[in-house]
């Protein structure tokens, strides 16, 4: 069989007929070259959160088997749309659901994990000299029902096809030509950086870099897949992202990221007895609620304070099961602000370094930001700061490490 190539395109990708005819061509092209194509589509522009919207307009929680129901959908316009533009020019091509793909997940809905792929109707489309076309985002589950894998779920989809596939590489096309140190829109002078290793991408997703998914960044080390992230729209070199390089040792700030899809919530006056944080966290975990951030205030008076973070989108659900465990418990109370953000700066062991975080801290203390909250690991430094100051922080972290050089070639 010849090599085989996935492909993934984001939903500005094919937001209108125009760039989903545009799609097609680059597909075509790929494929008159002799590739095995499979390809990954997102749903048109902002179809989803469009849909879910219409949800929130009939309750505030819908039931999340039938929004799973509902926002898979926005897929299925554009793998049918996409599939006759490849027709329109010549070359079969089939369209698959996920079900269809025989992407199989676990049973949580909203956020499921693929957990297998039954790969024989894509094989057998491949053999037939076809292009396949899979709607990204979605499965379904060992009960029969359409499960999505969260946010970003399009670029999971894509790398776990590459893995079990065993493709040559996976593209993720989207509307920047690569992985920059900072968020263009911000910092005029940010740079794209040539190659970046699975675990700086992975951080660097996970802290707010909208390029991939942290999740399908931690399929395709796992499974080694190489990935190409270009632009849909203009010509470039993209990034690589691979394995790192592990004869070099010189410790690199690689990028600036930032998070506005992020709330703070405080639980008040906890008792210092052992378990207190394993119930709570427990309780949150139970309901596929991710926790960043977390800082317990010193024992003082038999008691202390518990402060944590989690997306905007799990905001309101974290908070009813932070007051449930706070009644529970005999805590003083509960209080939570949305008007955060966090600034992080990424890059392998930069924590082995004091002088890196000594600089991120200064270049904020002369911009007058003051540090809410701090968490760090091997490969990330993280601030929580007001909201207001975000881009005056980025900016600020960006120009401290000189970051509008270290992508040159």
């Amino acid at each position: 069989m010849n090599k085989i190539i996935v492909q993934k395109y984001g939903g500005s990708s094919v937001a209108n007929i125009e760039r989903i005819k545009k799609v097609a061509r680059k597909i075509v092209d790929r494929a008159r070259e002799g590739h095995k194509m499979v390809v990954v589509v997102s749903a048109m522009g902002n179809t989803t959160d469009e849909l879910i919207k219409m949800a929130q307009k009939i309750t505030k929680f819908p039931n999340e088997r039938e929004l799973d129901m509902l926002i898979s959908t926005g897929e299925q316009v554009s793998i049918a749309l996409l599939t006759m533009a490849i027709h329109s020019l010549g070359w079969e091509a089939i369209s698959f659901t996920g079900m269809q793909a025989g992407i199989i997940t676990n049973t949580v809905h909203t956020k499921a994990k693929v957990t297998t792929i039954n790969q024989n109707k894509i094989k057998s489309a491949l053999a037939k000299g076809k292009i396949v076309i899979v709607a990204g985002f979605q499965g379904i589950n060992t009960n029969g029902d359409i499960t999505t894998l969260g946010r970003g779920g399009s670029d999971t989809t894509a790398i776990a096809l590459a893995a079990q596939l065993r493709a040559t590489v996976c593209e993720i096309y989207t509307d920047v030509d690569g992985v920059y140190t900072a968020d263009p829109r911000i910092v005029p002078s940010a740079c794209r950086i040539p190659a970046i290793s699975y675990d700086e991408m992975a951080e660097m997703a996970s802290l707010g870099a909208k390029i991939m998914h942290y999740r399908a960044i931690d399929v395709a080390r796992n499974y080694e897949v190489k990935i190409m992230v270009k632009s849909s729209f203009t010509e470039g070199k993209g990034t690589v992202i691979k394995e790192a390089n592990t004869m070099l040792e010189k410790v690199m700030v690689r990028g600036v990221t930032h998070e506005t899809n992020v709330g703070k919530i405080v639980i008040q006056g906890v008792p210092d007895v052992p378990g207190i944080a394993y119930k709570l966290f427990k309780a949150l975990a139970e309901k596929e609620i991710m926790v960043d951030m977390i800082i317990q205030s010193s024992h003082h008076n038999e008691i202390n304070d518990i402060a944590f973070t989690v997306a905007l989108n799990d905001f309101n659900e974290a908070i009813r099961i932070t007051n449930q465990i706070a009644e529970e418990i005999g805590a003083k109370g509960v209080i939570s602000e949305s008007k955060v953000a966090k600034v992080s700066i990424v890059g392998a062991g930069i924590t082995s370094d004091p002088s890196i975080a000594a600089r991120m801290f200064g270049a904020l203390a002369k911009n007058d930001i003051n540090i809410d909250m701090i968490s760090t690991s091997n490969l990330r430094i993280s601030c929580l700061i007001n909201s207001s100051r975000l881009a005056d922080a980025v900016r600020a972290v960006h120009k401290e490490f000189n970051l509008d050089k270290v992508g040159e070639e």
